[in-house]
């Protein structure tokens, strides 16, 4: 790939402030993401601390092989993401492309298994309603909880992986080099999103399992 020029907007004065600019903003926004996230788990504290044979019953019907599948392809996006932060770092163009088209090859297996298991949680009626196959009563809160927090963290990752294919695609045009970009702003919002799997899966799959 040819060498290009780096691309500085205003109202920076140069590269370096701009890339601690997009690192600043990208952990502030962090902070916002982990208040919006911890309602939801103080949320599910409170109700499982009222409710916890319902909890350990609802959790039961969760499929951990699911959920364990999509760890592995989770870690592994984060350990591509990685490479591809210090390959852009080192200016070696070709594998940070291969890295970046690597996780988005993984995040799109993630939505793919997740979209799998929501047809088995469907098919087994596991969606809170009159229909609601399991007892007591609130069991439904956990999979009212289980819902809202897996269908929020999809919506995150196909946001990463939307921001990450349009990153990839400037890459390959030559439009932006991969050693002046936002690149590690991106990453950071790549682990986050994996983070807060890592926190999901102890909730929602592991819950009285032990």
């Amino acid at each position: 790939m040819s060498e290009i020029a780096p691309v500085l907007h205003e109202p920076w004065p140069d590269i370096a402030r701009q890339r601690q600019g997009v690192s600043f903003g990208m952990w502030i926004f962090i902070a916002s993401e982990l208040l919006f996230f911890g309602g939801l788990f103080l949320a599910y504290a409170v109700y499982r601390s009222f409710n916890a044979e319902a909890f350990r019953i609802a959790s039961a019907e969760t499929d951990v092989f699911y959920g364990t599948l999509n760890t592995a392809i989770l870690l592994t996006s984060s350990f591509t993401m990685a490479v591809a932060v210090h390959a852009a770092e080192a200016r070696i163009a070709r594998v940070t492309i291969w890295c970046l088209a690597a996780t988005l090859a993984f995040g799109a297996a993630f939505l793919a298994v997740k979209g799998l298991e929501y047809s088995d949680d469907i098919s087994k009626g596991l969606f809170p309603g009159p229909t609601f196959p399991l007892h007591p009563a609130a069991t439904q809160l956990f999979w009212a909880l289980y819902w809202i927090m897996t269908g929020i963290h999809a919506i995150h990752l196909t946001v990463g992986i939307a921001v990450v294919a349009t990153l990839l695609t400037l890459f390959v045009r030559d439009s932006i080099p991969v050693h002046d970009s936002p690149l590690e702003g991106v990453a950071l919002y790549w682990h986050l999103v994996d983070a807060i799997w890592i926190i999901l899966l102890p909730l929602l799959y592991l819950n009285g399992r032990a």
